[in-house]
């Protein structure tokens, strides 16, 4: 079990990393998507990052954590990293802005959780 909780806590900082990102810009996703430089770049990388984590649990059968995430968050964190790795300069930004407002709050009450529950 350690490390799968080793994943669970990359991800964990891999989502307070954006979150970070995003205060840093006044709390405006789309400021911070527009920002080619330093902004858009760290939260594409961190998004595919969370995706690799979450693909090592399958690889690592971590069946009994990755039951604690909703499907529909498992699907969206490998169909955003496939969706960046394979079109990065043709990604949508309305596409990613919507996974940060409405898809990583979920997806970071999950890591929560299963942090509890295993007492990390």
């Amino acid at each position: 079990m350690f490390e799968p909780m080793n994943r669970i806590k990359n991800i964990d900082k891999k989502l307070k990393l954006i979150d970070s990102i995003l205060r840093d810009c006044d709390g405006k996703i789309s400021i911070a998507l527009q920002d080619e430089t330093k902004s858009r770049p760290a939260i594409l990388m961190h998004l595919i990052s969370i995706a690799e984590q979450i693909n090592k649990l399958k690889d690592e059968s971590a069946f009994e954590i990755l039951e604690l995430f909703s499907k529909q968050d498992l699907k969206g964190v490998y169909d955003v990293r496939n969706f960046i790795a394979h079109d990065y300069d043709g990604v949508d930004l309305s596409i990613i802005e919507n996974v940060i407002r409405y898809g990583l709050p979920s997806l970071q009450e999950s890591v929560d959780e299963i942090l509890k529950r295993y007492h990390v």
